[in-house]
């Protein structure tokens, strides 16, 4: 896959709280490079406005990123990203090293397609998404930028699990693999069905404004 998204970002020392509000009233967002036993993780720096532009675009999520921090490229993955609860703004972000020859695990979008011509939707049925993206693994070069669920033959009372995906060569479903449950990813209901379903749930909760700080956390491989 062709890396068409350059970020650019800078070595960065201070690190802890502190340090980072001081990053952020400069305009810039903290970040850490990690990934490769042989190479330790590296602080950087990354401008907000710029990052904040690549995130407007889906394949940013799923692509193969190429970063550089001076005169060095590398290929990467944007593998985690904290925002301040309510508002666009980026508080860290967290990249992984990606190397041609390892598998990589990351998510990718779920595209739904056909939903005009469903048949359980034209009954007057209601499409109901479970899931919208999925956790794969697979060698970089085999990186889907997003699956395609076809919904066209879908009737009331229908569902596709998983397992019914259709994945390109090379990509595994890690939830399957790891002998997971075969979830439904959309499924079709009756109204009346859809609506009981929407007077069961619950109100979610309001998430409380912090200071995020992943510096110091252990990054997930």
């Amino acid at each position: 896959m062709e890396n068409v998204f350059e970020i650019e970002a800078q070595d960065r020392e201070d690190t802890g709280k502190g340090a980072s509000r001081r990053l952020r009233r400069q305009g810039l967002v903290p970040g850490i490079l990690y990934g490769a036993s042989d190479r330790p993780p590296r602080m950087i720096s990354l401008v907000h406005h710029e990052l904040a532009h690549h995130l407007e675009t889906e394949a940013f999520y799923s692509r193969i990123l190429t970063l550089k921090i001076g005169d060095q490229k590398q290929d990467v993955i944007l593998k985690d990203l904290q925002r301040q609860p309510a508002k666009a703004f980026i508080l860290h972000v967290d990249f992984q090293r990606v190397r041609a020859t390892e598998k990589l695990r990351t998510h990718i979008p779920l595209h739904f397609i056909n939903e005009e011509r469903c048949l359980g939707v034209k009954a007057g049925g209601v499409l109901s998404r479970s899931i919208t993206d999925v956790d794969v693994s697979c060698l970089p070069a085999d990186l889907p930028e997003f699956i395609e669920v076809d919904v066209a033959k879908l009737e009331i009372g229908d569902s596709i699990p998983l397992s019914e995906l259709t994945v390109p060569d090379g990509v595994e479903l890690t939830l399957l693999a790891g002998g997971g449950d075969d979830v439904p990813v959309v499924s079709v209901h009756s109204v009346q069905i859809a609506e009981e379903e929407e007077e069961g749930e619950e109100p979610e909760g309001i998430e409380a404004e912090g200071e995020v700080d992943s510096d110091t956390a252990s990054p997930e491989e």
